[in-house]
């Protein structure tokens, strides 16, 4: 099924009902939100010869145009190739040669930077300016009435990994994969209701855009905060205003919206869910989310393979203090989702038992078709059904993961493997530390040493002789770093996850 029938349904079913906001200003109801996808889907086979299969690729900032543009590319029955924003222009044009893609919507002040690096691009025609009068023009076009019809094994959405390790990896997401994601969201995240509304802090490019379906099937509200991002006194005051938000968030974007809280004296009132990924939340933080603001939060485990559906753990468990063991539960992703496996498996593929650690594996009907036209890449990573995320965990008796790391990141020190987040969270209970970061780097006798790099709290000096002696305390001693360095801030991407790729290059001019 087309996922563009998820909207025809709810404008047929609430065509009054506010649909894209901006701010607290309504830009359109359901009925106009599902006329401006019709034309639009018009647009793209007239203007650009997009046919079913074919894909187009939005390079945007978040605005209400973006979730237009991804439903009329399904309308058309087109696949949406979601670019990060923040992507260098040259970046950007690899990614659209790569997959292809007949067309690219922009930023107005995007067109002149990208435009010519596409213009003798094989296939590609232009890139159009959302807001132009080539994109008004779009809107002009005659309307497509249905749906192409899709179907499940049918691509929707090619999302590209950060390309960490060398050339960003085209994730294909069928039609049956994210109706799985959506599906799954009601029975192991959370249910939504009419009167919500789902804000986009994050980059609609990723995962925030990934929990766009679950509020048009309900008809809900979507909402691009005004400053088109993250800004924690903004998204307070929105959702006092709107009252009934949700939304995703990255857990640095956590840290910082309690953080405000904490500094204006609000409870999070409006808010909802925050549902937050992407990244490791320490229990520390997790801890003080929910003392300064309540219930709000449940944490899901995914990747761009399996977006956005390995594990949750639902807000009960999160908010939970009676358990005897709910530290561990709060310190874990949770447990499977319901249209997954999750197994724990060494290098050979044997599962195995509870409280061992190994690679984590998935198996079921979100997870990826595999990689763009990456016949070894895909190989590689999906196995007898399985995928191999590159995640070390352990699972215990009771079907809870813990993540320990990526498995490029894990220290073999002496032999004997040390995960950076356990000696990560046992810095952060230290009263000084702010942020840390923990990578290995190589030591003639040992293999590896365990490095540190740590942001002081404001106001706060970091003592490295405190913070070794505070390892001790918690930790085993060959688990410390020997070394730390402390630091302004640690480098990011633009989601909020620490470049450990970028602190490895600090090494090396540390070191000389």
């Amino acid at each position: 099924m087309n996922l563009s029938e998820w909207l025809m349904r709810s404008a047929t079913r609430s065509p009054l009902a506010p649909a894209l906001l901006t701010g607290t200003h309504v830009a359109a109801d359901y009925a106009g939100f599902a006329r401006r996808v019709m034309h639009l889907a018009g647009g793209l086979g007239d203007r650009f010869g997009v046919s079913p299969g074919d894909r187009a690729a939005l390079f945007l900032a978040n605005r209400v145009e973006y979730l237009e543009l991804f439903y009329a590319i399904w309308h058309a029955g087109a696949v949406a190739v979601p670019i990060n924003q923040k992507l260098h222009p040259r970046e950007a044009a690899w990614i659209i040669g790569d997959a292809e893609a007949k067309v690219v919507f922009v930023d107005e002040d995007g067109a002149d930077g990208l435009g010519p690096l596409l213009k003798d691009a094989v296939g590609h025609e232009r890139a159009v300016a959302v807001g132009s009068s080539d994109f008004e023009a779009l809107r002009r076009c005659e309307a497509v009435g249905a749906p192409v019809p899709r179907y499940r094994d049918d691509l929707a959405w090619l999302f590209y990994t950060s390309g960490t390790t060398g050339k960003p990896k085209g994730v294909m997401l069928s039609n049956g994969n994210l109706h799985a994601m959506a599906l799954s969201y009601f029975v192991d995240v959370n249910d939504v209701l009419p009167t919500e509304a789902a804000l986009y802090a994050a980059p609609l490019s990723h995962g925030a855009g990934l929990y766009n379906f679950m509020h048009v099937l309900r008809g809900s509200r979507h909402v691009i905060p005004e400053s088109g991002g993250f800004d924690g006194a903004e998204i307070l005051a929105l959702a006092e205003t709107l009252d009934s938000v949700s939304m995703f968030a990255a857990p640095t974007m956590v840290r910082r919206l309690v953080e405000h809280a904490k500094s204006t004296g609000s409870d999070g009132k409006g808010l909802r869910t925050i549902v937050y990924g992407g990244g490791p939340m320490y229990v520390a933080d997790i801890e003080e989310a929910v003392a300064v603001m309540g219930p709000r939060f449940v944490q899901i485990y995914g990747q761009g393979e399996s977006p956005m559906t390995i594990t949750a753990l639902q807000r009960d468990l999160v908010a939970d203090r009676t358990h005897p063991r709910w530290r561990e539960r709060l310190a874990s992703v949770g447990r499977a989702q319901a249209v997954v496996e999750v197994q724990v498996a060494d290098e050979s593929g044997r599962i195995l038992p509870p409280g061992e650690t190994g690679e984590i594996l998935v198996r079921g009907e979100a997870v990826m078709q595999g990689y763009w036209r990456n016949p070894e890449a895909t190989a590689k990573t999906l196995r007898d059904g399985w995928l191999w995320t590159g995640d070390v965990g352990v699972m215990d008796e009771e079907g809870f993961l813990t993540l320990k790391d990526r498995s490029k990141d894990v220290i073999i020190s002496g032999g004997t493997n040390i995960y950076p987040r356990e000696v990560e969270e046992a810095l952060l209970l230290h009263e000084t530390v702010a942020e840390v970061s923990v990578i290995g780097r190589p030591h003639a006798d040992w293999g590896e040493e365990v490095v540190a790099f740590v942001v002081a709290k404001p106001g706060c000096v970091i003592e490295t002789s405190a913070l070794d002696r505070h390892c001790l305390d918690h930790i085993a001693r060959f688990k410390r770093p020997k070394i730390y360095h402390v630091v302004e801030a640690l480098p990011k991407n633009n989601y909020g996850k620490v470049l450990k790729t970028e602190l490895r290059e600090w090494l090396v001019k540390l070191r000389g």
